[in-house]
């Protein structure tokens, strides 16, 4: 549960390809120009047991939303949602957490770049018309050969 360091007010950074740039130039988000670290206040960071009791608190708070969100995965509810949010709460005091995250907003912005892709679009459209048509034909199958009789109550095949 260490921030990466021991002392006070010290903040752990993260390698990253705007490192070799120039501040003006690596004005394009503030995730890249805060550093990775406890993002507890003063007071707290300042003393050592406060603030291991503060890393205990965030991951315990964090560690219950996670589990609540991996509950909710099988059943009716925003899971991937709330376990995103438990990460959050993490990241707020974690650096794997907010290198995690970081990773995460990564993919998902790439995924989303891909999936507006006007390729990837014509294919999902192509793809998806195929299916429903055999899914249709295999239901009109069905139908003409057992007409609405569900499966179960089919009694010779």
């Amino acid at each position: 549960m260490n921030t990466g360091s021991d002392e006070p007010r010290e903040v752990a950074v993260a390698p990253d390809e705007q490192a070799g740039k120039k501040p003006d130039e690596a004005q394009d988000g503030a995730q890249d120009e805060q550093g990775l670290g406890s993002r507890a206040p003063e007071f707290i960071k300042s003393r050592r047991l406060l603030h291991l009791s503060w890393q205990v608190l965030v991951f315990v708070i964090g560690l219950a939303v996670v589990v609540g969100g991996i509950i909710m995965l099988p059943l009716p509810g925003p899971g991937w949602v709330v376990i995103f949010g438990g990460m959050a709460i993490w990241a707020t005091e974690f650096v794997w957490a907010q290198l995690v995250l970081r990773w995460t907003k990564r993919k998902v912005t790439e995924a989303a770049h891909r999936a507006l892709d006007p390729r990837v679009r014509r294919r999902n459209i192509i793809l998806t018309s195929v299916g429903l048509v055999i899914i249709g034909a295999i239901l009109g199958v069905y139908l003409w050969k057992f007409g609405f009789e569900m499966p179960w109550n089919i009694k010779d095949q």
